[in-house]
């Protein structure tokens, strides 16, 4: 597993970026922006060894990409044609990207892009119904080669159904968990139920992330801490898996 931040920073858009990771780690939790730019890795795919071997090396998973921020944010429209470059130079590395800025993917795009690079995974995330359906009608139609939608933090039961009655073949996997930190909003588990319910009558993967802080099972809510979010998940037992398709990264925060 491998990480690559070529810019940090992000505003908040949607009611899914309130608690968001990011503005707590720059402990700036309560506002509404903080300042992009470009960071010391911002060529960290391309960088070489003293034996001009590259430095970062396949490593049989995918390399989280722009995780410190929106990969489509205004600020880094300047940087993000030479990230690009980067990408198709390491057509060795799988890059995994998430957004919630669909509508800015045509703002900046190489010329040789065409139906999209075979090693660039772009994921869209939605926290509710109104953002899904704000955000997916243009997701879906991008030319991208791998596409995932993520349901992070998931607010409410999202209903996906009109989706994949029309984009079934297009998505690869949907991705679901709660809301982390001291502030997460509570997740219900039957939404998540429902959500995998649908997924298997589409025989589309699906992928339990994490918990979050706060998730209400049955008539008890449950406290988990952050270290248990992920693992707890996973003992759950209810990833599904469609023959000869290959799940999703297991990302961390």
């Amino acid at each position: 597993m491998s990480s690559w931040n070529p810019w940090h920073g992000c505003a908040k858009i949607s009611p899914g970026c309130r608690n968001c990771y990011v503005f707590r780690r720059d402990e700036s939790f309560d506002k509404d922006a903080t300042k992009v730019y470009k960071t010391a890795d911002f060529d960290l795919p391309v960088k070489r060894n003293r034996s001009g071997e590259y430095k970062l090396l396949p490593d049989g998973d995918f390399c989280y990409t722009c995780f410190t921020s929106d990969f489509f944010v205004p600020q880094a429209d300047e940087w993000r044609l030479q990230v690009y470059s980067f990408m198709k130079e390491r057509s060795d590395l799988l890059f995994y990207i998430i957004t919630k800025r669909p509508e800015r993917f045509y703002k900046v795009l190489p010329n040789d892009w065409g139906e999209g690079y075979d090693n660039v995974y772009i994921s869209c995330t939605v926290e509710n119904n109104e953002f899904a359906h704000k955000r997916l009608p243009v997701y879906l139609d991008l030319p991208v080669k791998h596409k995932s939608i993520v349901i992070e933090p998931m607010l409410e039961e999202v209903d996906l159904t009109p989706f994949f009655e029309k984009y079934k073949s297009k998505i690869e996997c949907i991705t679901a968990g709660g809301e982390s930190g001291d502030k997460a909003r509570l997740c219900e588990y039957d939404w998540v139920l429902s959500l995998r319910e649908s997924c298997v009558k589409y025989n589309i993967a699906f992928h339990y992330h994490q918990t979050g802080a706060r998730l209400f099972v049955g008539d008890r809510l449950y406290n988990i801490p952050r270290r248990s979010q992920m693992s707890q998940a996973r003992k759950a037992g209810i990833d599904f898996i469609p023959k000869r398709v290959e799940i999703l990264p297991d990302y961390a925060e």
